[in-house]
């Protein structure tokens, strides 16, 4: 039987619908619990909701068609006192004041991603159907927990769970579910590789005896996650070793296996080796099929963190960079770095569906045992959260709109352009660069001449600094070896090689004029 449809207008006039109130009527706090009602949404609000909405969503628009940079500067000493002078216990009682008040607390000086010289983490710009995505789900509120929660919610998110191991070539066995980021997905799938690890030492006295000898393998450059996770999972303080990683940054396979080897000897158990397909610091990919291939052979659980490089499972050019991720155990991806979605759009992904049973726990007033039996589609069954965002929605709205061949699209114009800023800054005697990533970041510094070189690490920790002051851009930064340098993460297509280029003068300006001054300065005391 299907409903009938009526026009927004008409919402608030169907039989039972609340009384409605005029969308802009000021609020009466005499009236108590009937004003506060008057904020629920609901049949007899819906137009207040629009009226209210639609003001947030002009005073947006006209805020982001009008920045100018990325930043303004503010420092915590500046903006604190204005947060820590509100009142919360006294209400402004109208939206427009909220707004406005809104505007200097958090608009004003918010960072905003979507500007060509934010150069700095991996947060990107989003797509608009995403955003549309993010005003329904928030409106609906469903909780993709159980499935008298969420209905069609689940049935969305398991079709995108579905879609993405097909994208990555997981297999008919596999499974996953959405999570908060990347850490958590991370920390899940270790979950899962400890507890497939402690399978073969039942008993509580066996388990504990092994817990302290389970290890878990990385690169020097994977994710500081992974050693969190180590810690949260009751495992040895030295429980995350580390690979070393050729001249490209990717861990080495050969001394992968000889460290397997050598943790066997010693009665050491690897649990799981963690490849990272899109490392922070250098966009680096590991060489995913080789270390499949020492996993394959030594039974050792691998899971990808492709938290960054997920994007290519959407490229028309550049998907072969991900090879042997399909014989992966495990796969973390962000659709909130490189699918261009609003945080939080994460999932993790396991080969075989089995696996998710260690994370299953039945409560009878919420997932009781007998549902499975009926074939109930639960997805706290397979998650650590329990209530949970219909966060998917966002990219069903973005596949739906776009299509993914238009986001791989987007994502490989960023790729192009790292190379472009890759070849300007190894051409730029200014600067010493860092090895080429397959993805979108550029590690360098900038690199003083004659007696100011030893002033290159505070020469560059003073420039970034400085250029983040001054609101016209901004970098990241990080360590090479011991050295500071500065990092380029390019997640918008709007950025040109243009905008690189005048950030890199302004980075030169900093950099030179703290060498300059500090130089003179050293000389005059060593005069005086």
């Amino acid at each position: 039987m299907s409903l009938p449809a009526y026009p927004v207008e008409a919402v608030a006039n169907l039989p039972g619908s609340p009384t409605p109130a005029p969308a802009d009527a000021p609020l009466d706090f005499r009236s108590g619990a009937t004003a506060a009602r008057r904020h629920l949404f609901n049949g007899g609000t819906a137009a207040r909701y629009r009226t209210v909405l639609t003001r947030g969503v002009d005073r947006m628009a006209r805020r982001v068609a009008g920045v100018d940079r990325p930043f303004t500067g503010v420092t915590p000493g500046e903006l604190a006192p204005r947060v820590a002078g509100i009142d919360l216990d006294r209400p402004l009682g109208d939206t427009a004041a909220a707004l406005d008040e809104l505007d200097e607390v958090y608009l004003r000086d918010a960072v905003w991603f979507h500007h060509p010289r934010y150069l700095a983490h991996l947060n990107c710009p989003v797509v608009i159907p995403a955003l549309l995505g993010e005003a329904v789900l928030s409106a609906v509120n469903s909780s993709l927990d159980t499935w008298d929660q969420s209905i069609g919610a689940t049935l969305i998110e398991r079709r995108l769970i579905d879609w993405t191991a097909e994208r990555i070539g997981l297999g008919p066995a596999a499974d996953g579910v959405f999570t908060s980021g990347g850490s958590q997905s991370n920390l899940q799938a270790l979950l899962l590789a400890r507890e497939e690890a402690c399978q073969a030492a039942p008993g509580r006295e066996a388990r504990a005896e092994l817990l302290p000898r389970l290890r878990v393998l990385t690169s020097t450059a994977g994710h500081f996650s992974v050693q969190k996770s180590a810690n949260l999972l009751g495992l040895a303080p030295d429980a995350v070793l580390t690979i070393p990683t050729d001249a490209q940054r990717r861990m080495i396979p050969a001394v992968l296996r000889r460290e397997i080897e050598r943790c066997r000897r010693e009665g050491l158990v690897v649990m799981a080796v963690v490849a990272t397909a899109g490392t922070t610091d250098f966009g680096s990919i590991d060489p995913l099929d080789e270390i499949a291939g020492v996993c394959a052979a030594t039974g050792v659980w691998l899971h990808v963190d492709a938290a960054y490089g997920c994007g290519l499972l959407a490229s028309p050019t550049r998907r072969h960079l991900l090879d042997g991720i399909e014989r992966a155990d495990s796969v973390t991806v962000d659709y909130h770095k490189s699918f261009f979605q609003p945080v939080s759009s994460s999932a993790v992904l396991v080969r075989d569906r089995r696996v998710l049973r260690h994370v299953t726990y039945h409560a009878d007033y919420l997932n009781p045992a007998r549902m499975v039996e009926q074939r109930i589609p639960n997805q706290v069954d397979k998650s650590l959260q329990t209530t949970r965002r219909f966060d998917a929605l966002k990219l069903w709205l973005t596949l739906r709109v776009m299509g993914p061949d238009l986001l791989g699209d987007l994502f490989d114009e960023v790729v192009d352009r790292a190379a472009g800023a890759w070849e300007l800054i190894s051409e730029d005697p200014r600067f010493e660069v860092v090895t080429r990533s397959p993805l979108s970041t550029v590690v360098f510094r900038y690199l003083p001449t004659g007696p100011g070189r030893g002033l290159a690490d505070e020469a560059n920790l003073y420039a970034r600094e400085a250029l983040a002051a001054s609101g016209a851009a901004l970098v990241a930064g990080t360590t090479v070896d011991g050295r500071h340098f500065l990092k380029f993460t390019l997640l918008n297509p709007e950025t040109t090689l243009d905008d690189v280029g005048h950030v890199l003068q302004l980075i030169a300006e900093h950099a030179g004029r703290y060498v300059h001054e500090r130089s003179t300065a050293d000389l005059a005391c060593r005069v005086g």
